[in-house]
């Protein structure tokens, strides 16, 4: 059973008669499943990668979307989530969605992939700011972004200090109606490695890539994604008058009470957690305002 948002576009099976006529490659990795319903193979990262281009053309208007090899492909659906759920929370203070590119956000770690300036855009008509520390993934978001002809709905910047969320990237005149995040989840690409051969055993298969690939800064970093997003509230205090909502997604509720305390400690006003689910995955979004 789905349990996406009410308006995410992907509540349903995939139409893949619609993803073949955007996408008629898609159809040779297509295949029965024992219910008699095609699907892909989801082990495959030629597969998946195929499957978002499908569904970002038919659904969301983007002509061009292409990642390097070994680049984190992330599910659309999921993704569509957090965004919708961030356009909630700026409706309890505007009393309706605001929509349009007067709506500006900020991506941190946007990746290759681009893919919350892409549905945001697409969705809401909001406007991106898209950071990071891969120089090679903002040259390839920059191509998506060219390739669409959104560069006036949305602009990169590079962060040069790997340990710095907002230093560097917002300017002194920057005002942003909120922030998002997809932290690195693992502490080590051991961990990474171990969580994706636990996800595929599961399955009852063997798969030793990750179909959804993922650089080290996509993945991990010193400490998890507690010490990442512990590191972004604490520098977020110095930018509580350029964004009026920060938000990350947070992949363990474990870490929850954790945040919390922090978020007191910096004397956070308003604090949210959105639970999100699809399927049996369950994630969540944590956001807080000052």
């Amino acid at each position: 059973m789905s349990l996406f948002h009410p308006r995410n576009r992907h509540r349903g099976r995939y139409d893949f008669e619609r993803l073949y006529a955007v996408c008629p490659e898609l159809k040779s990795f297509t295949r029965l499943n024992p219910s008699g319903r095609y699907t892909i193979d989801f082990a495959d990262p030629r597969a998946v990668k195929l499957l978002n281009l499908a569904i970002l053309k038919s659904d969301y208007g983007v002509v061009y979307w292409d990642i390097p090899e070994n680049y984190l492909c992330p599910p659309i659906p999921g993704r569509a989530d957090y965004i919708h759920a961030l356009a909630d929370l700026l409706a309890h203070s505007h009393g309706t969605i605001p929509t349009g590119s007067a709506v500006r956000v900020l991506d941190i770690g946007v990746g290759a992939n681009c893919i919350y300036p892409l549905l945001g855009q697409a969705e809401y008509g909001w406007s991106f700011v898209g950071t990071d520390i891969d120089k090679k993934a903002l040259a390839c978001a920059q191509t998506i972004i060219d390739r669409n002809q959104l560069s006036a709905e949305i602009r990169l910047r590079h962060q040069p200090h790997p340990h710095a969320i907002f230093e560097h990237v917002v300017q002194p005149t920057d005002q942003f109606a909120l922030s998002l995040c997809n932290p690195p989840f693992f502490h080590s690409a051991e961990q990474a490695q171990q969580q994706n051969q636990r996800k595929w055993k599961g399955l009852g298969q063997k798969n030793t890539q990750r179909n959804f690939g993922g650089q080290s800064n996509e993945l991990w970093c010193d400490g998890g994604e507690v010490a990442f997003i512990s590191r972004m509230i604490e520098q977020s205090q110095a930018y509580k008058t350029h964004i009026t909502w920060f938000s990350s997604l947070v992949s363990r509720e474990a870490i929850l009470p954790v945040l919390r305390k922090q978020l007191q400690r910096v004397c956070a006003q308003h604090v949210h957690v959105i639970e999100m689910a699809q399927g049996q995955k369950k994630s969540r979004l944590i956001a807080w305002q000052f």
